[in-house]
């Protein structure tokens, strides 16, 4: 080593020494070969981090200049960057002339790069195309650290990705124009959910130090966006490899604003984005000369000293590398048989096998033949076994090692015999190896094989069984991920119908997968693979899919929810539900902890119609102007209609050349419009489906299409991704007028109702108005994009996509949507009238208004549709969820009355829902102030519905008694069941019998909104209190009352104490004990200088508790007007506490989501409950902590707040959750003996919980 890197690195030993992980900083080193498994081994021994570090520099200080370049890389990469720093300046001078491993640009800082960003190795023969390469270079240096696209084309096998992963295999290119690194994805031909899988991965590998507490996105649109982001924020100037690229669709999802290289066999499949775009063709052959240059190196000798047959070779095999370096293989083994591989390839004399991919090369099959019967006989059968991998799969060793029985050596030694013979290709990613086959080598072996395919299938998995269980698979096995995603397909392609029904209908492999993917690719193979179910289990599918897509947004999060319990909420007649019901009692023995929720109803089916016109996803539909029909488009490029009642199919057209994104009826019925990516428009006749127009002025794919209502003079606008909007007069055969204005993709298009403006929503983040009567310019715009905006990102940063909008009835108001908000606004002024959130796990995907009344709908990204009913321009409220659809729902829209309204999805379906319908059965719900009365048991339940009228429940049973009718605000239950008391917005408080269900006592003593009210023990008094500051006692069988005031602001809430005694807690900051009996305060203890928001008392009587806003939880004694401890440390409001039942525990709760519980004796925090924090900042407990209780032992720990969750004293860990449907849960009922709860959640949904036995 250089003496100025040896200084350099003694000098800042004891910087270094202190703050790094050796671990890391290994693995590149060990990867840059400077480092051995020996000396790691001995850095490992070491007992501390800061003697690991030692003993490291100690190595490094013994070896040259690479080590010293090595280690200073593996800082840089591993977020060191202060201590590379340090370094910098000792950085020896390595010469290329003297530098092996530096022979064309490959230093150590290049491998470790390409390593980490999983670019393949060089292949065991390699000639450099220099020209190529530089023009791959060059291209990309256009670029210029802008978004843009190069594009290697060229026919398969002709080395596009060895040239594509050559280019970026340069020290000095890398540095200049990539310095964020460089990530390779190899898509290959891919579905929907395949797709998913491979951008899921990227983004997992582009977060690795995120993992264990982002998510992974839950569908492809989630996904782009969180790449996008990664790639702005995280790997800002790199480069994104795309290797084999099939279809435009799929290069959409990767169009995140940053530089990619893509490889193809087709050109035009960049028409599908926008930027910049570059291409380089490569030509199908290798020219003579390179092809010579591979077989002298495969043979060992110089070009001028091959024989004259291997010039006959290189024509024979088309230049192609794929088949000269199989033929070179072989050679290198049989350096004679020149003349004989020669008279093979002229006389074509090995088996022709019809090809079954769109690949065209003659030569290889004879090539490919020539090495497989080559092969030593002993290893001959493992080749064979290859048949069953799948396309740009790469297969890890320990797969192999589970199918051949064998040792991870023993397989490594067989597949190195196919990679030095060019029928197999490995790639090393960190210390293990994986092996694909080439997408020619793929077809080769299918269609030698196919005879045998089924039995291959059935030994892999065979072999699966001996070597797995299921349960056993863990994240950290190397073959966790291929069986995860691959397994289904072993047992359909064998043909394994018992197996394959017990692996997709186990909850087991359900959370196995969905634990390592999400649940998008297990949809998918339900679908797929439910048409080689019989009946029984089709609907045993139905089941299982239901389940995934409705509880889809929970699977895929961190922490991963108890898939068993949210199993106990399917119908009690799904699979689902009985499965999870057995596992729970077995675990339950062994004391699990699982809820059965005693008073769900059957999930009712609200759709009217379903129908399945498509063979790909539905983006679009919509209804006739009579309501008559409905027309639909989609991914397979098809225009369908078909009868609205029925779904009697009227026509079906292949409209485009691409997918068809948006279809529209003319208002006179007598035209449909479509637009498609293939950035054409086209008018058909409605009813013989003849084509009527065609227009090409689009330079970008068209997303939306709208007509006007005026059927006299039918104009039809178009809005596309070339950033343009466009008119049509159906009249002309070109556009009537050009709208200019948006800087990115128009979505979205919509005439007002008296076709005088046009509404576009935009990828810039706007709606803009154009006035389409006079000069179709622009009127307004209004940003949407600001009210996503916050203090925390830039302006630039922030990607606000308006989707859609809708005009209301009367044309005075425009809705719009974007991410997850609903906005209403004034056309004229531009004034926001109102703002709907609508969740934060999903985005909006189309919004519509009811043509006759207040009602919107809008669909969802998470497989489900709401009913909006705007009362006002202040708030929203929600009437309904539609849930049904097993993928998520691209398109919702009224028919003309407004009766009923479809919805389109990914799920190929579209489902017709009647709106009165959907209505009625969602718009019953409960206020969530409720009260509980416990006895035996039984469980009576005391609710208020959202239409007045005050309902008793039977818990055990689900029986309803309609009591009366009121303006109720609170209301609450005598201890002995015999009297209801409830309090109104107007200060009232009533008393009902429930003998003869009669309001027999009302008192009007209040001024102001009752908000809680409570009997006493003996029933013959009732406590209230209220916003107007009192609390009032009223014994209501003398009449006699009086009030308690001494509270300046609101009484947040009381508790009765014994002996006559009564606790109250205010937003005044201060806690009072009452005498009730006389009125008068015993006891006022100034607690808080913000508002106290919660109090409890102990169980001895003797404490109580305080918790407030300013943060704070104070225990006090009833004797001391000083508390007995402040306990400090919650980030947010405190908002309840609770006392354990033997008094020695105090839980408190937060705004966070954090629970902490405290000693009661000395105020020490002895746990910390919910520590992790999920994705998006959300807290562990899905928002507040708004309620807690301890079990009778002081083990356990119930906490209410986003869903509910049970805890583990002891251990402060999670011990259940129990998800409700909706959130905001504001308290939970607990039975004496800790088995019984009952809460509502904002949606004003009732769970009865028991704790299952």
């Amino acid at each position: 080593m250089d003496a100025k890197a040896r200084n350099c690195l003694l000098q800042h030993r004891e910087a270094l020494e202190k703050d790094i992980k050796t671990s890391y900083i290994m693995d590149h080193m060990i990867s840059d070969r400077v480092l051995t498994p020996l000396e790691e081994e001995k850095v490992k021994n070491e007992p501390t981090q800061q003697h690991r570090a030692a003993m490291l520099i100690k190595i490094i200080l013994k070896k040259d200049n690479y080590s010293y370049i090595s280690f200073y890389n593996a800082l840089l990469h591993e977020g060191y960057k202060d201590l590379a720093v340090l370094l910098h300046g000792g950085l020896p001078d390595v010469s290329s002339s003297n530098d092996k491993d530096s022979a064309g640009g490959i230093t150590s800082y290049v491998r470790t790069v390409l390593c980490e960003g999983g670019v393949p190795q060089r292949p065991v023969v390699f000639v450099t195309r220099k020209k190529l390469v530089n023009a791959i270079q060059q291209k990309l240096s256009k670029l210029n650290g802008e978004p843009g696209w190069v594009t290697v084309y060229g026919m398969a096998g002709c080395g596009k990705t060895v040239l594509a992963a050559e280019a970026v295999r340069d020290h000095v290119f890398l540095e200049s124009c990539f310095p964020g690194g460089v990530h390779w994805v190899s898509v290959g031909k891919q579905d929907k959910s395949g797709l998913l899988m491979k951008l899921q991965n990227l983004c997992m590998r582009l977060d690795q130090d995120e993992s264990s507490s982002q998510r992974l996105p839950l569908n492809i649109e989630e996904a782009k966006d969180r790449l996008r982001i990664l790639m702005l924020r995280k790997h800002p100037r790199s480069l994104l490899i795309l290797d084999d690229i099939w279809d435009p669709w799929v290069l959409k999802a990767f169009d995140s604003q940053c530089q990619i290289l893509l490889t193809t066999r087709d050109k035009s499949v960049t028409d599908s984005v926008m930027g910049p775009k570059y291409v380089v063709p490569v030509e199908s052959s290798l020219g003579k000369e390179k092809g010579l240059e591979i077989l002298s190196l495969f043979v060992n000798m110089k070009k001028a000293d091959l024989p004259e047959e291997a010039h006959s070779i290189i024509k024979e095999c088309k230049g192609s590398p794929l088949v000269v370096s199989l033929i070179g293989a072989l050679l290198r083994d049989f350096p004679e048989r020149w003349g004989y591989y020669l008279r093979q390839l002229q006389n074509k004399q090995f088996r022709r096998i019809r090809k079954s991919s769109s690949y065209d090369y003659e030569a290889l099959d004879e090539a490919m033949s020539i090495s497989v019967e080559m092969l030593r006989e002993d290893i001959k059968g493992y080749y064979t076994d290859l048949s069953v991998l799948q396309k740009d799969v790469k297969v890890p060793t320990k797969v192999l090692c589970v199918l051949w029985d064998m040792e991870t050596e023993e397989v490594e030694d067989i597949l190195q015999e196919f990679v030095n013979k060019s029928l197999l290709f490995c790639d090393r990613n960190g210390k293990s190896f994986c092996y694909y086959l080439h997408d020619l080598q793929v077809d080769f072996l299918t269609e030698k094989n196919r005879s045998q395919l089924q039995d291959l299938h059935k030994k892999v998995i065979t072999q699966f069984q001996r070597h797995h269980q299921l349960h056993t698979l863990s994240p950290d096995q190397e073959d966790c991920m291929y069986w995860s995603n691959f397994l289904a397909y072993h047992m359909a392609s064998a043909d394994m119908h018992k197996e394959l029904c017990a692996l997709m209908f186990s909850l087991d492999w359900i959370k196995a997968k969905t634990e390592l993917v999400g649940p998008a690719h297990l949809i998918h193979e339900f679908v797929e693979y439910r048409d080689i179910l019989d009946e029984k289990d089709y609907a045993v599918c139905e089941n299982f899919q239901e389940f995934l897509s409705l509880n889809g947004h929970l699977l895929g999060r961190q922490p991963f929810p108890n898939i068993v319990q949210l199993g106990l909420c399917e119908p009690e007649t799904s699979e689902v539900y009985q499965q999870a019901k057995l596992k729970a009692k077995q675990e339950a023995d062994n004391g699990m902890l699982y809820l059965e929720w005693t008073n769900k109803k059957n999930i009712k089916n609200l759709s009217r119609l379903v129908v399945r016109p498509h063979t790909d996803a539905v983006y679009h539909a919509c209804f006739s102007e009579d309501g008559h029909r409905i027309a639909s488009c989609g991914a397979d490029k098809t225009l369908q209609v078909f009868k609205a009642e029925t779904g009697e199919k009227l026509l079906e057209i292949k409209a485009h050349e691409d997918e068809v994104l948006c279809c529209a009826f003319s208002t006179d019925d007598k035209f449909i419009a479509t637009c498609s990516a293939d950035k054409k428009v086209k008018i058909w006749n409605s009813v013989t489906g003849q084509l009527v127009h065609s227009y090409e002025e689009h330079s970008e794919q068209v997303n939306c299409c709208h007509f006007t209502h005026n059927r006299h003079h039918l104009l039809l606008a178009t809005g596309s991704s070339d950033c343009v909007l466009k008119l049509w007069d159906l009249d002309q055969k070109r556009c009537r007028n050009t709208m200019f204005g948006h800087t990115s993709s128009v979505n979205h298009c919509r005439f007002s109702p008296d076709d005088k403006l046009l509404a576009s929503c935009s990828a810039d983040g706007t709606l803009k108005l154009w006035d389409v009567v006079k000069s179709a310019n622009e009127r307004s715009s209004i940003n949407v994009k600001q009210f996503f905006l916050s203090s925390e990102e830039p302006q630039e940063e922030m990607e606000v996509i308006v989707k859609c909008c809708s005009w209301y009835s009367d044309g005075s108001k425009i809705m719009v949507a974007a991410k997850n908000k609903i906005f209403l606004f004034d056309f004229r002024t531009s004034g926001v009238l109102a703002e709907i959130h609508t969740g934060h796990h999903s985005t909006i995907r189309y919004c519509d208004f009811s043509p006759h009344n207040h009602l919107a709908v809008v669909a969802l990204s998470q497989y489900c549709v709401e009913i909006l009913k705007l009362w006002n321009v202040d708030s929203g409220l929600k009437v309904a969820d539609c849930r049904g659809h097993l993928s998520w729902v691209h398109c919702v829209m009224f028919s003309p009355d407004g009766s009923s309204f479809l919805t389109s999805s990914d799920d190929q379906t579209i489902r017709l829902w009647e709106t009165k319908k959907v209505c009625e059965n969602s718009a019953i719900v409960l206020k969530q102030e409720i009260d509980v009365v416990f006895q035996e048991n039984e469980v009576t339940v005391l609710a208020v519905d959202n239409i007045r009228r005050l309902q008793l429940i039977n818990g055990k049973t689900g029986q309803i008694d309609y009591l009366t009718e009121a303006q109720v605000s609170c209301c609450c239950l005598s201890p002995h069941l015999q009297h209801v008391a409830f309090g109104g917005h107007d200060g009232t408080i009533q008393i009902l019998e429930l003998l003869n269900n009669r309001i027999f006592q009302s008192r009007n003593g209040h001024k102001n909104t009752v908000w809680h009210i409570q009997f006493t023990a003996d029933g013959k008094t009732l406590i209230s209190s209220s916003d107007d500051s009192t609390i009032q006692v009223w014994n209501w069988q003398s009449e006699e009352y009086f009030f308690l005031q001494a509270h300046q602001e609101t009484v947040k809430d009381f508790r009765l104490l014994k002996n006559s005694r009564l606790l109250s807690w205010s937003f005044d900051g201060t806690v009072k004990v009452w005498n009730i009996t006389t009125g008068r305060i015993e006891k006022d203890f100034v607690c808080h200088q913000d508002t106290v928001l919660s109090c409890d008392i102990s169980p001895d009587a003797t404490k109580f508790s305080s918790t407030s806003a300013d943060n704070t939880a104070k225990i006090w004694s009833f004797e001391h007007l000083s508390p007995l401890h402040e306990l400090k440390g919650h980030k947010g409001c405190v908002r309840c506490s609770a006392f354990s039942v033997d008094s020695t525990l105090l839980a408190t709760g937060d705004d966070n989501g954090e629970i902490r519980i405290w000693s009661v004796s000395d105020g020490a925090l002895l746990h910390l409950c919910a520590p992790v924090s999920i994705e998006e900042g959300a807290a562990t407990h899905g928002g507040w902590v708004t309620d807690l209780c301890f079990s009778p032992d002081s083990k356990t720990l119930v906490s209410a707040g986003g869903y509910l969750k049970w805890w583990n004293v002891v251990t402060g860990e999670s011990s259940q959750t129990f998800y409700t449907n909706g959130t905001n849960l504001k308290k939970i009922h607990v039975s004496p003996d800790f088995k019984t709860y009952v809460t509502v959640d904002n949606l004003g949904i009732l769970y009865i919980l028991q704790i299952l036995e």
